[in-house]
């Protein structure tokens, strides 16, 4: 086998799977912080995708319509938790139920507004060889983009005043409420992270997956499964996960089909559920 080619082959499945971790970490903080499987993910970024895409259709710049899309998905999650989530806590089947039924109400509304098919905004035309090989500069961008919100999501969960506010409530809140933190007040604004990183996600993803009211189901179901293969470790948990499922998919894809690769997720997501119940991460001793 040719390097160049073996070079391209990994290169393009470590991009798949870094798109798989852009997509999966916002559903990976509300899940971790507070065990809250949000079946809404999906649609939330696709609000991300709309908006930008919106955005650049009134005349405003690719790159400053993605925090646009960040700020409002943030306060639509602030509005849903605080409506909705904030009266389901502990209750994990209602909370899934009422987040299914609001991505349903979501996909119609992106239905009534958008139609069915929507332009996209077009992939920069850069690319790169490797040999005889060509590869997209785009997608290749997704591998430093899925590292920086790792980082920007450590270093806001470990360094900042809200992170500590946020896993104190979520290991102890009586002991939080003890001490003056009011555990509502952060679980809104958690949930409005994690949807803001779902909306960050449409975002950035928008040149590579166009916005279509359908596309969140694109990545709610693989990002799901990454989310519980991960475990309760968050960060490292769906870094992993999303490397392994995502990369070994996308590598099975490039050698045999996109049937096999999908085959490949599934089963290999079956056999590690089926060997760590909880995650892969449920017995670390790293929390984070």
């Amino acid at each position: 086998m040719e390097f160049d080619y073996l070079m391209t082959v990994l290169l393009s499945s470590l991009s798949s799977a870094s798109i798989l971790l852009i997509a999966t970490i916002g559903l990976a903080v509300v899940f971790g912080l507070m065990g809250v499987i949000n079946l809404a993910h999906g649609e939330f970024l696709m609000v991300g995708a709309y908006t930008a895409l919106t955005a650049t259709q009134y005349g405003v710049p690719y790159i400053l319509a993605i925090p646009i899309a960040i700020v409002m998905t943030m306060l639509i999650g602030a509005i849903v938790e605080v409506l909705i989530i904030s009266r389901l806590y502990g209750r994990i089947f209602d909370s899934m139920l009422a987040t299914w039924g609001l991505s349903i109400v979501f996909y119609q509304l992106a239905v009534l507004i958008f139609g069915t098919v929507t332009p996209g905004i077009g992939m920069p035309d850069y690319n790169f060889k490797i040999g005889d090989y060509s590869l997209a500069g785009y997608p290749m961008l997704m591998i430093l983009i899925a590292i920086l919100m790792l980082a920007f999501v450590y270093l806001l969960m470990t360094k900042t005043v809200y992170g500590m506010k946020a896993r104190a409530s979520i290991q102890s809140p009586e002991m939080a409420r003890a001490v003056g933190i009011d555990s509502s007040r952060v679980n809104t604004l958690t949930f409005a992270i994690g949807c803001g990183l779902a909306g960050f996600a449409g975002a950035v993803l928008l040149p590579i997956v166009p916005a279509t009211p359908s596309m969140g189901f694109a990545f709610s179901i693989k990002a799901f499964l990454t989310v519980v293969v991960a475990g309760p470790v968050t960060l490292t948990g769906s870094f992993l996960a999303s490397m392994g499922l995502g990369g070994g998919a996308s590598l099975t894809a490039s050698f045999l089909t996109s049937a096999a690769g999908d085959v490949f997720f599934f089963l290999v997501t079956a056999i590690l559920l089926w060997r760590f119940p909880l995650g892969i991460s449920a017995k670390w001793r790293r929390k984070l």
